[in-house]
């Protein structure tokens, strides 16, 4: 690429004859030197900007891409504890059923058993209504005796 110095130091053979005024092509480079100049100066802070973007867009891309495996991460964090806590909440259900029927069980027992001792106490009871009755059954006997022998 000319750079601005390379048309500031450039020379022309000059003719003689049917020539080129050398004052105006002096004063013609002399323009095309400053604004071949600001212009180069201007390319030149534009790819250092661009090359500062690149350089940034570079680190936004790194961010973003650390931003989306955070996100992927936490989310399947956030799915690991909802099925571990799922998992718990069956264990704890689970739990809780099988703690039921034991007592359920434990009170079925209980109630047979006691069922069995009422139907004991009342097999008592029978048994010691019929003595009672064959007692005064046969107390009621021995008073008609003794009223039979007393008349």
């Amino acid at each position: 690429m000319i750079t601005p110095l390379d048309l500031e130091n450039k020379t022309f053979s000059k003719q003689r004859i049917n020539g080129y005024s050398t004052e105006e092509v002096d004063t013609f480079l002399d323009d095309l030197t400053v604004d071949y100049a600001k212009n180069y100066k201007e390319l030149q802070e534009l790819r250092a900007k661009i090359e500062e973007l690149n350089s940034s867009l570079a680190q936004y891309k790194a961010i973003e891409s650390t931003l989306q495996n955070t996100l992927v991460m936490a989310q399947s964090t956030a799915e690991e504890v909802k099925n571990v806590a799922k998992q718990k909440a069956d264990q704890i259900v689970e739990e809780a059923k099988a703690s039921a029927q034991k007592q359920v069980d434990d009170l079925n027992n209980e109630i047979v058993l006691k069922q069995k001792e009422a139907d004991d106490i009342k097999k008592q009871f029978d048994i010691y209504k019929a003595k009672m009755e064959s007692l005064l059954i046969s107390q009621l006997e021995l008073l008609k005796e003794v009223n039979k022998n007393e008349d």
